[in-house]
C-alpha cells in the first residue's frame, strides 16, 4: 500500500433558491453535515482529512513511499522469513528493503510490516515488485519405463547462505509405490539429487490403460533444519509427467537374468499387450537371430487372439556366442488382421560371462 499524505475532505454542494420546491431542506443538510465548516458550507471546504482511495500520480522529486505486510494465514509457526522489496525503472533495479536479514520465526496471524522510502529521480513507469523469498529451488524430471516403473529424478538445492540437514524429503504418490533414499547435510548453494523408482500397485498392474494414463505422480515433502536446529518444511504441487505412448501393441520383459553364461541356454519372460481399447488382434511371433543373440525355438508361430486392453506372458529361451554386455533384439510380432509387423530391438541387456565362471544365482 502506498503511503501519502492525507488531503482535506471536500464537499460537493448540493443547494437551490427558497422559493423552490425543497425550500431550505438543502440547506439545512449542508449545515448539518460535519464536513463542512460553519457558516462556509457552499464554499466546498472542509475539515475533515481523507486518505487517498487510489495510488495516484507521483511526481520528479516527490519521494515514494510504501507499506508493506508479510501475514502468516496458516496455523503453523513459519521460521526463517526474508522479504525482499525491489523497485523498477526503465533503466535499473533498486533495492528498498530496510533490512536484509531474515525474520527468525511468524507466528499464526501475525505480519511482518515494513515501510520503504525512494526518492524518484527518473520520469517513466516504475513497478514495484515484493517477494518472500524461498530457501530450496527444486527441478524435477520424469522417465517413463518399458516395464510400467516411473523414475523420478528430483534436485534440491539449497539457495541459503547457511547450510542444512535435510531431516526428510520423501515423495508422497498416487497410485504408486515408491522407496526413498538417504538424509544428508547441504551446503550453500549446493544441490542433491534424488532418484526415486516407483511401481504400480498390484491393483493396477495388471490394467494397461489406467497406467497409461496416470499423469499425476505426486508430490514431494521436505523437512530440513539449519544449522541451530531451526526446522523448515516445504511441499510442491502435484508432479505430472507425459503420459508414454505404447502405440497398438506393447511387449515388456517381466523377468530376465542379470549375468548368464557362454554358449548356454537362458530363459526371459515377456509380456505382450494390446493397448487397444477396441480391436482384437490375431498375433505370429517371429524370431530374428543377431550376431551375439540366438533364439532357441520355432519362429513363426501363432500366439492367436488377444482381446483388446488383455495382455499375455510367454517363456522363451536364447543363448548368447559373444561374452560382454549383450542386447536382447530380434523379436517381431505380426497381426494377421491389419498385415501389420511390429519390431522389437534393444529389448534389454545381459551380462555374458565365460562358463568357466560360476554365475551365482
Amino acid at each position: 500500500m502506498r503511503l501519502t499524505k492525507p488531503t482535506l475532505f471536500t464537499n460537493i454542494p448540493v443547494t437551490c433558491e427558497e422559493k423552490d420546491l425543497p425550500g431550505d431542506l438543502f440547506n439545512q443538510l449542508m449545515r448539518d453535515d460535519p464536513s463542512t465548516v460553519n457558516g462556509a458550507e457552499i464554499l466546498m471546504l472542509g475539515e475533515m482529512l481523507t486518505l487517498p482511495q487510489n495510488f495516484g500520480n507521483i511526481f520528479l522529486g516527490e519521494t515514494f513511499s510504501s507499506y508493506i505486510s508479510v501475514h502468516n494465514d496458516s496455523n503453523q509457526v513459519v521460521k526463517d522469513i526474508l522479504v525482499k522489496a525491489d523497485l523498477q525503472t526503465s533503466s535499473q533495479r533498486l533495492n528498498l528493503s530496510a533490512s536484509n536479514a531474515a525474520v527468525a520465526e511468524l507466528k499464526p496471524d501475525c505480519c511482518i510490516d515494513d515501510v520503504i522510502h525512494h526518492e524518484v529521480k527518473e520520469i517513466g513507469t516504475h513497478i514495484l515488485v515484493c517477494a518472500v523469498l524461498k530457501p530450496l529451488d527444486v527441478k524435477t524430471k520424469f522417465y517413463n519405463a518399458e516395464t510400467d516403473e516411473v523414475f523420478l529424478e528430483a534436485q534440491i538445492q539449497n539457495i541459503t547462505t547457511s547450510p542444512m540437514f535435510m531431516e526428510k524429503v520423501s515423495l508422497e504418490p498416487s497410485i504408486i509405490v515408491t522407496t526413498f533414499g538417504s538424509r544428508a547435510y547441504l551446503q550453500p548453494m549446493d544441490t542433491r539429487q534424488y532418484l526415486y523408482c516407483l511401481k504400480p500397485k498390484k491393483e493396477f498392474a495388471e490394467k494397461a490403460g489406467i497406467i497409461k494414463g496416470v499423469t499425476v505422480i505426486g508430490k514431494l515433502d521436505i523437512v530440513w533444519k539449519t544449522n541451530l536446529g531451526e526446522r523448515g518444511r516445504l511441499q510442491t504441487s502435484q508432479l505430472q509427467r507425459m503420459a508414454p505412448g505404447y502405440g497398438d501393441v506393447r511387449l515388456s520383459l517381466e523377468a530376465i537374468p542379470d549375468t548368464v553364461n557362454l554358449e548356454e541356454p537362458f530363459h526371459i519372460t515377456c509380456k505382450i499387450t494390446n493397448c487397444s481399447s477396441e480391436r482384437t488382434m490375431d498375433l505370429v511371433l517371429e524370431m530374428c537371430n543377431t550376431s551375439s543373440i540366438h533364439w532357441c525355438g520355432i519362429s513363426g508361430r501363432q500366439l492367436g487372439k488377444l482381446h483388446p486392453s488383455s495382455s499375455l506372458c510367454l517363456a522363451l529361451t536364447l543363448l548368447s556366442s559373444v561374452q560382454g554386455l549383450q542386447s536382447v533384439s530380434g523379436l517381431r510380432l505380426t497381426d494377421t488382421f491389419l498385415k501389420r509387423t511390429y519390431e522389437y530391438d534393444d529389448i534389454a541387456q545381459v551380462c555374458v560371462v565365460s562358463s568357466a565362471i560360476k554365475v551365482e544365482s
